[in-house]
């Protein structure tokens, strides 16, 4: 059961495609303002109204394209829940994640991870499915292995963040592809699984006198437009996506981490390091490198 797409006789973008698209990147890019201005709520509190407030953003959305008959036949299918399950768990670590990031001024070490991710797919590809690479994939591979490889020398830690985002999107995306569900009745679908937990978490953080929720003005107000912040952009993307080449959208997906590298180094002051200046350039000039080879094919 999927969204039905339009027939295109052209593998070509299309304006639609690209207006979803870019849209979804900017609110990504634009995300982690947001979650600077939460720093002083708990991080599991912010997760929490992430998941809350998402689905009546999600369940208008249905409504709107008529696809709750979808949903209805989803949450019937053990197997199918069983999978969005797994999705709705992967994407819950990567938000937590993010967003405790951001609270700690890890921005940069978020950017990197999400520069990282496109080629942690192809590896992923490679492994799971047997891909073959080219010898372009393969050197973008290695040079940005070598690039943690530095990070981690410098730092004597390995950059957790980065790979910790890196790898729960990528199992995320790898999965949800796998989930016979349309995008938009998936992410539906992972709310809905993750919305008793969130709601547990806010009555037994109540209950203890800690919810910011409330007792904060501008907490309070920050966190109900946490659902249009979560599930537009997702949704927006998922939508765009299939209207655009997968060479486009490999381009376009650059648009967040560089608006996020911009904003941890000019607006929040974090600290660039000698290491950052040699390990950055080069996953950028990994990613050249494999973007090259997939506009060549």
């Amino acid at each position: 059961m999927t969204d039905p797409v339009p027939i295109q006789p052209k593998n070509e973008d299309s304006p639609k495609g690209l207006f979803l698209a870019i849209s979804a990147y900017l609110l990504w890019g634009f995300l982690p303002v947001y979650m600077k201005a939460l720093s002083h709520v708990p991080v599991l509190e912010v997760l929490a109204h992430r998941v809350i407030w998402s689905v009546p953003v999600a369940g208008a959305v249905l409504i709107w394209l008529g696809r709750t008959s979808d949903l209805r036949a989803a949450v019937k299918n053990p197997r199918m829940i069983g999978m969005a399950a797994l999705t709705a768990g992967l994407i819950s670590i990567n938000w937590a994640i993010y967003v405790w990031s951001i609270q700690t001024g890890q921005a940069l070490e978020a950017a990197l991870g999400y520069y990282i991710n496109p080629l942690f797919s192809v590896a992923l590809g490679a492994i799971l499915l047997k891909e073959r690479l080219n010898r372009a994939q393969w050197a973008a591979i290695a040079l940005a292995a070598l690039a943690v490889l530095v990070l981690t020398y410098e730092a004597g830690r390995v950059p957790f963040v980065a790979l910790a985002l890196t790898v729960s999107w990528g199992f995320y995306a790898y999965l949800k592809k796998r989930l016979p569900l349309g995008p938009n009745q998936g992410f539906m679908l992972e709310v809905l699984i993750l919305s008793p937990f969130a709601i547990g978490w806010v009555i037994w953080s109540a209950a203890r006198g800690e919810m910011m929720f409330l007792a904060d003005a501008q907490a309070t107000w920050l966190l109900l437009l946490a659902g249009v912040i979560t599930a537009v952009p997702l949704m927006l993307y998922a939508n765009g996506a299939k209207l655009l080449r997968l060479t486009t959208i490999a381009i376009l997906q650059y648009i967040a981490p560089t608006m996020i590298f911009l904003t941890a180094v000019f607006v929040f002051g974090e600290p660039f390091g000698a290491a950052r200046a040699v390990a950055f350039p080069m996953i950028w000039a990994a990613l050249v490198i494999y973007t090259g080879s997939m506009l060549r094919r």
